[in-house]
C-alpha cells in the first residue's frame, strides 16, 4: 500500500496539468461530467417510453437504435443516470434514474443470459448503493440466484451463450458479471455466490489466456468432463488475435476479483493484462485501441472507444493496489485515454450523436454489427472513469 505522500504527489501532478495540455485534469473531469449530464437529459427527453433503452445508432440512416429490457446492454443507461445523479444531486436526474431502472425488474427471473450483472447490477446495484432501497436489494438477490442457475460445477464456470454451435461456451466478458456475485455473498451471507465467482475466475485463468496474457474471447467446454473443446475469438479478427474489448473486460474483471478476494494471483493477472495492453506495439499514441490489437488492416481500421473507456476505468481502480511506479504508469495511461475521449475526435457535441456521449465504438466488426457507432456501454464506462478520477482528485 502506498503512503499518503504518494497521493499528494499525484494530486499535485494532475492539478498542475502537463506540457501541451490546456486544461488541468480537475477542470476536464468536471466539464466531461457536466456535458454528460446535459447530454443524457436530452437523451431522456428523446425517449418518453421508459421501457425502451438507448442502444446505438443505425449506421445506414443515423436513427436511434433502442432495446427492450432483455437486451444485454439494458442496464447501462439507467446505471449512467445513477452515476450522474451521484455527481450532480440533480433531482430530475434522480427521477429519470428511478423511472429507467424500474422496467428492468422482470429480468431478475431471466435465466437465459449471463449478462445480469450488466443488466441488474449496473442499474439496481448503483441505485441501491446510493439510496439503500430494500426493494432494490431483493430484486438484486433474486437476479443473482438466476445468474448462478447457469453454473456447471464440472466446468467450474457460468455458461455464457445459449446460441450457436458451441456446447458450453464461456466468454471473457463473463468476468464482468462476477462482481454481482461477490456483492450477493456480502449482503446475504450465502457463500455460494462467492464460491461460484472464484471458481469461474480460476477456470478463466486456466484456459482463457495465452503466454503473452492476451485472452481468447470464447472457450467452449465439454460439460461432462470440464475440459476445453476449442478456443476462439468470435468478435475479433481471428481466433489467435487479441480482440480489444475482450482484453478490456479481462483487465476490469480481474481487478475486481482481487478487490473482492484479496487473492494476489488475481492481482498478478490484472497487472499482466495491463502490461499486454499498455506495452503493445499496436496501441496508438492516443491510447484508444484499434478494435483488435492484431487487425490485419492496422492502421487503416476502426478504433474502439468502448474498449478505451473500460480500460481507463479499470486502470483507475488497479492503480490503488500496486507499487508507486506501476500506479503512476496506470494513472498516466488512464488520464491520456480520458483526455482523448473528451476531445472532439471522440466526444460528440451537445444534442448530436443521438444524444450519446462518445462516438466511434465497435460492437462486432466480423458480424458487421454496430461498427463505428456510439454504444451505451462506452458512455457508461466513460462516466465511471470520470467519477473515479474525481474521487482520486
Amino acid at each position: 500500500m502506498r503512503s499518503v505522500s504518494v497521493y499528494i504527489l499525484l494530486i499535485i501532478l494532475f492539478s498542475c496539468g502537463k506540457t501541451g495540455q490546456t486544461k488541468n485534469l480537475t477542470q476536464l473531469i468536471d466539464e466531461g461530467l457536466n456535458f454528460s449530464l446535459d447530454q443524457y437529459k436530452l437523451m431522456a427527453e428523446s425517449l418518453p417510453d421508459s421501457t425502451r433503452l438507448p442502444r446505438s445508432t443505425n449506421p445506414d440512416d443515423g436513427s436511434l437504435v433502442t432495446s427492450g429490457t432483455n437486451w444485454w446492454c439494458s442496464g447501462f443507461f439507467p446505471g449512467s443516470l445513477w452515476y450522474l445523479f451521484e455527481y450532480s444531486k440533480d433531482q430530475n436526474i434522480l427521477v429519470e434514474a428511478v423511472n429507467r431502472t424500474a422496467p428492468l425488474e422482470k429480468e431478475k427471473l431471466n435465466t437465459g443470459t449471463h449478462d445480469l450483472g450488466f443488466m441488474l447490477y449496473n442499474s439496481f446495484g448503483n441505485g441501491y448503493r446510493l439510496n439503500g432501497n430494500l426493494h432494490y436489494k431483493d430484486i438484486l438477490v433474486t437476479g443473482a440466484k438466476s445468474l448462478i442457475s447457469r453454473y456447471n460445477d464440472t466446468v467450474g464456470c457460468i455458461r455464457s451463450w445459449d446460441h450457436g454451435s458451441w456446447t458450453f461456451p464461456v466468454i471473457v466478458d463473463n468476468m464482468m458479471n462476477l462482481e454481482y456475485l461477490f456483492w450477493a455473498t456480502r449482503v446475504t451471507g450465502d457463500s455460494v455466490f462467492f464460491k461460484i465467482a472464484v471458481n469461474h475466475t480460476n477456470k478463466t485463468i486456466q484456459n482463457h489466456f495465452r503466454n503473452d496474457w492476451s485472452s481468447y474471447h470464447v472457450v467452449d467446454y465439454d460439460p461432462a468432463t470440464g475440459e476445453p473443446i476449442q478456443k476462439q475469438t468470435a468478435q475479433g479478427a481471428f481466433d489467435e488475435s487479441a480482440w480489444a474489448r475482450g482484453q478490456a473486460w479481462g483487465l476490469y474483471g480481474f481487478t475486481v476479483a482481487f478487490r473482492e478476494t484479496g487473492n494476489e494471483k488475481y492481482l498478478e493477472v490484472a497487472k499482466n493484462i495491463a502490461d499486454f495492453i499498455l506495452k503493445h506495439p499496436n496501441l496508438p499514441e492516443d491510447m484508444v485501441p484499434y478494435w483488435d490489437f492484431n487487425a490485419p488492416e492496422i492502421p487503416n481500421t476502426k478504433r474502439d472507444a468502448s474498449s478505451a473507456a473500460i480500460i481507463s476505468s479499470a486502470l483507475l481502480e488497479l492503480q490503488k493496489y500496486v507499487d508507486k511506479e506501476s500506479s503512476e504508469m496506470y494513472l498516466n495511461a488512464a488520464e491520456k485515454i480520458i483526455r482523448t475521449l473528451s476531445s472532439p475526435l471522440y466526444r460528440a457535441g451537445i444534442g448530436e450523436n443521438n444524444n450519446f456521449i462518445l462516438m466511434h465504438s465497435v460492437g462486432s466488426l466480423p458480424a458487421n454489427s454496430e461498427v463505428d457507432v456510439p454504444l451505451s456501454y462506452a458512455d457508461y464506462y466513460y462516466i465511471e472513469a470520470l467519477m473515479r478520477f474525481r474521487e482520486i482528485l
